[in-house]
């Protein structure tokens, strides 16, 4: 049985305004088992899109006159679980920041190694499981396992998070990696890197910054005060610790 990072079935769209790249990286991932069509703009793209989706989407930051920020932001509120990774120009932080916030689940920076971004691609989709509703019921017979983060709570088996009167908000792969390590690691200081680690990120993601950017997406969930986080605290120059509600609290 493959894994859910096989190459097997999974389906790629590059978006990219350069015929030279999308014609490089879709021979070499569809030589190496994926199946890749190509877009040139954010219109062809869509039309792609509703042809077949995608399990993953490669996404130029520079495209006209949609660049892959708008893009990637629709594509998230629409399709939370979709697997994106922003294509971003050398030394540009702020574009890696802007992406993060966006929700995006990595970034590659041109020029890049197209083993390296195949390795990426690979990671990205096992994170992600093939987990494409996150709302799907859990097999019968089986309890739901909620963690409370605050007002809400953790679906470990539905990948989403569940509010006090049952509402649903889905999470992105990342998200939902990130509250599974605070909830199997309560009161306890998380470095950085610990979390890199407990997300299984850490073999694509050197960026310092993409941890916070991502705490700070989980906090506005969760906490009832963003800004005055009592959920997942920043302990400062050590990393962030989650603090679950007390028994009495969570009866409340």
């Amino acid at each position: 049985m493959t894994d859910a990072g096989s190459a097997a079935f999974r389906q790629v769209i590059i978006v990219d305004d350069e015929p030279g790249l999308r014609e490089m990286v879709g021979e070499y991932l569809s030589n190496h088992g994926f199946k890749v069509r190509g877009a040139a703009s954010s219109a062809a793209f869509d039309a792609l899109f509703a042809e077949q989706p995608a399990d993953l989407v490669l996404l130029d930051v520079n495209l006209g006159p949609e660049d892959g920020f708008a893009i990637a932001r629709r594509l998230r509120a629409e399709r939370p679980h979709l697997a994106i990774i922003m294509l971003t120009a050398m030394g540009e932080v702020v574009d890696r920041v802007v992406g993060l916030e966006l929700g995006a689940d990595d970034y590659v920076t041109k020029p890049f190694d197209l083993r390296e971004l195949r390795a990426r691609i690979r990671t990205v989709l096992r994170r992600s499981g093939g987990k494409t509703s996150a709302s799907a019921a859990p097999p019968a017979g089986e309890q739901r396992e909620l963690v409370a983060f605050g007002a809400k709570s953790l679906d470990l088996s539905k990948r989403c998070l569940v509010d006090g009167e049952g509402r649903e908000e889905k999470l992105t792969a990342m998200e939902f990696d990130l509250l599974k390590a605070f909830a199997h690691h309560p009161n306890r200081v998380l470095s950085r890197d610990q979390l890199l680690d407990l997300a299984h990120q850490r073999s694509m993601d050197p960026f310092d910054r993409s941890i916070d950017i991502r705490v700070t997406r989980i906090r506005r969930k969760i906490e009832e005060q963003p800004d005055k986080p009592e959920v997942i605290k920043t302990v400062r120059g050590s990393g962030y610790i989650f603090l679950p509600p007390k028994p009495n609290e969570s009866d409340r």
